[in-house]
C-alpha cells in the first residue's frame, strides 16, 4: 500500500470503542455536583442530563449522513469546508488544534495524574520539581510531579500512536471496555444500595422539582421558572463537556472499513451507549446519596462519595484506579483522532506541510508529534490568583472559553447537512439522516437556545472563546497567501 494512503484497519467494534472511549473521561464522575448546585433537585438533574443526551444523540445521528457522504480524514473540518468554505473549515480546525483538542489532551492527562496521587502520594500539585515562577500579571510556569506525570502520559500516547494504528486501536479496545465495565460495576453498587436502603431514592424524589441550595447565575436562581431555564442551559457547559468529542471518529474516517455503513452506526451506537450509562450513573448517585450530599461532595467527586457510602474506606482508591484507566483511554483516543484533523488541514496547505505526510506505519507521524508538543506546552503554564494566592491551570481556562465556541461549530455542521442537501442534491448518500429534517432542526434549535443563554449569562467564559476563534482569521490569510505563492512557484517551475 502507498504511504500516501491510510490503512483501512478499523472495524465497527473498533469505531464504537473510539466513540465511547473518547467520550468517557472523568467528567461523569465529577460534574453532577456542579449541575446539582445549579438546578437543585433530583428531577431537574436528570432533565439536565436528558437535554445533553438529546443534543448528543441527535447530533450524532445527523453527523452520520455527512460521515457516510464524505468518508475521508478530517471530520468536521472537511464537512464545514465542503458545506460553507475553506475559511469556515479552517476556523474550526484552528480552534480545535490550538485549544479544543490539545487542551482536552492536557486536561485529561492532568486528571489521570491527580487521581494517581491516591495510589502514589508523591504525585501532587504541591510537590514541585520546578516551583512556580510568575510572569506577566496573574500567570506562572511550574513543574509539579502531577504535571510531570501528565507530560509522560501525553508523550506515551503519542509514541503508541506513531507506531501505527494497530497499536492505537489495541489500547482503545482494552481500555474502553475496562472503563465501561467499571461504570457497570458502579451501577451494580447503586442497585445493591437501593435494594438495601430505598429510603434515599424516595427522599430525593419526594420533591423532585423543588430546588434547594441552588447557586445564582447572572442574578437568577433556579427557584423561579426563568432561573431554572437559565440554570438548565448553563449546566450544559459541564454535561456537554463530559459527553464531548463523540464526533471524532469522523476524523479517522479514512481508516474505517465500510465507512458508509460503519461510521453512522458507530456514531449512533457509541453516543447512545454512553448517554444511557451517564443517565444510569446519575440515577445511581441519587439512589445512594441525598441531593444535598451530591451538592457538597468533596472536590465534586460524586462517584467516590457513592463508592465510599456503599463500601466505606475504599471509595478513593477504587475510583482513583477506575479514573486512571478511563482517562488514559481518553488521552489515547484524543491523540489518535486529533492528528487526522491536522493531516487534513496540512493537505489543504493550511497547516505545517510535514503534518500532511504519512510515516511508514501509515499514520500522520508529524501531525501526531506537533499535536503532542503543543499539548505538552499547555500543561506547564499556570494561572495565579493574587488575592487567594492559589494557582490554576491555563488550559482549564481556555477550555471554559471554547465550550460555547465549539457549540457554534456543531450547529454550523448540522446546518451544513441542510445546505449540502440543497447544493448537492445528487451526491451519493449511502445513509440519510433518520428523522430529517425535524431531528437536525431540533438539534439546531435546542443547541442555539443553549448558546444564546450562555452568551447572555456566562459572558466571562463565552466571549473570550470568540476571540480565540477570531484570532484564526489573520492566520488563515497568511497561510492562504503562502499556499498560493507556493502554487505559483510550482506552476512557474513546471512551465519553465
Amino acid at each position: 500500500m502507498s504511504r500516501s494512503e491510510f490503512r483501512k484497519a478499523l472495524g465497527l467494534f473498533d469505531s464504537v470503542m473510539i466513540v465511547a472511549g473518547i467520550m468517557v473521561g472523568s467528567g461523569i464522575f465529577i460534574v453532577s455536583a456542579e449541575i446539582s448546585r445549579q438546578v437543585g433537585a433530583a428531577g431537574w438533574l436528570l432533565v439536565a442530563w436528558g437535554i445533553t443526551g438529546f443534543l448528543t444523540v441527535s447530533g450524532a445521528i445527523s453527523y452520520g449522513e455527512l460521515a457516510a457522504m464524505m468518508p475521508i480524514a478530517g471530520g468536521m473540518y472537511v464537512y464545514l469546508r465542503e458545506a460553507f468554505s475553506p475559511f469556515v473549515g479552517f476556523l474550526y480546525g484552528w480552534t480545535l488544534m490550538t485549544v479544543i483538542q490539545t487542551g482536552s489532551i492536557a486536561a485529561v492527562a492532568i486528571a489521570f495524574a491527580r487521581f494517581s496521587g491516591v495510589l502514589f502520594p508523591s504525585v501532587s500539585d504541591t510537590h514541585y520539581l520546578l516551583a512556580p515562577r510568575r510572569f506577566l500579571s496573574g500567570y506562572a510556569i511550574s513543574l509539579s510531579t502531577t504535571q510531570c506525570l501528565a507530560l509522560a502520559i501525553i508523550l506515551a500516547a503519542c509514541l503508541i500512536n506513531i507506531r501505527g494504528l494497530r497499536w492505537g486501536k489495541l489500547v482503545q479496545n482494552v481500555f474502553t471496555p475496562a472503563k465501561l465495565l467499571g461504570m457497570v460495576l458502579l451501577l451494580g453498587l447503586g442497585a445493591y444500595a437501593l435494594l438495601r436502603n430505598p429510603s434515599v431514592l424516595r427522599l430525593n424524589f419526594a420533591q423532585p422539582w423543588h430546588p434547594q441550595n441552588v447557586s445564582r447565575t447572572g442574578g437568577l436562581s433556579a427557584m423561579t421558572a426563568a432561573g431554572m431555564i437559565v440554570a438548565l442551559c448553563v449546566s450544559q457547559t459541564g454535561s456537554l463537556f463530559a459527553a464531548n468529542s463523540w464526533h471524532e471518529i469522523t476524523f479517522v474516517a479514512g481508516e474505517v472499513r465500510h465507512p458508509q455503513r460503519n461510521l453512522p452506526l458507530a456514531l449512533g451506537l457509541g453516543a447512545s451507549l454512553v448517554i444511557l450509562l451517564y443517565l444510569l450513573c446519575n440515577l445511581c448517585y441519587l439512589a445512594v446519596t441525598p441531593i444535598h450530599s451530591i451538592q457538597t461532595a468533596a472536590g465534586d467527586r460524586v462517584a467516590t462519595l457513592v463508592v465510599d457510602t456503599v463500601l466505606p474506606g475504599i471509595g478513593s482508591l477504587a475510583m482513583g484506579c477506575m479514573i486512571m484507566v478511563s482517562t488514559f483511554g481518553t488521552v489515547n483516543a484524543l491523540t489518535l483522532a486529533g492528528s487526522r484533523a491536522c493531516y487534513a488541514m496540512a493537505k489543504d496547505g493550511l497547516f505545517f506541510r510535514r503534518a500532511g505526510v504519512l510515516n511508514r506505519q501509515g499514520v500522520p507521524g508529524w501531525a501526531l508529534a506537533l499535536q503532542c508538543v503543543w499539548a505538552l506546552l499547555l500543561v506547564l503554564p499556570r494561572t495565579y490568583n493574587p488575592r487567594l494566592q492559589t494557582y490554576g491551570d491555563l488550559y482549564s481556562n481556555l477550555l471554559d472559553y471554547v465550550i460555547s465556541a465549539a457549540l457554534i461549530f456543531y450547529i454550523l455542521t448540522v446546518a451544513g447537512l441542510f445546505r449540502l442537501r440543497r447544493t448537492r442534491p445528487d451526491a451519493a448518500r449511502p445513509y440519510r439522516c433518520w428523522g430529517y429534517p425535524w431531528l437536525p432542526a431540533m438539534y439546531i434549535a435546542g443547541a442555539s437556545f443553549v448558546l444564546v443563554v450562555l452568551f447572555a449569562y456566562r459572558t466571562a467564559t463565552t466571549w473570550p472563546g470568540l476571540i480565540i476563534v477570531i484570532s484564526g482569521v489573520p492566520v488563515y490569510g497568511l497561510l492562504r497567501r503562502g499556499s498560493e505563492m507556493r502554487k505559483e512557484s510550482t506552476d512557474a517551475a513546471l512551465a519553465g
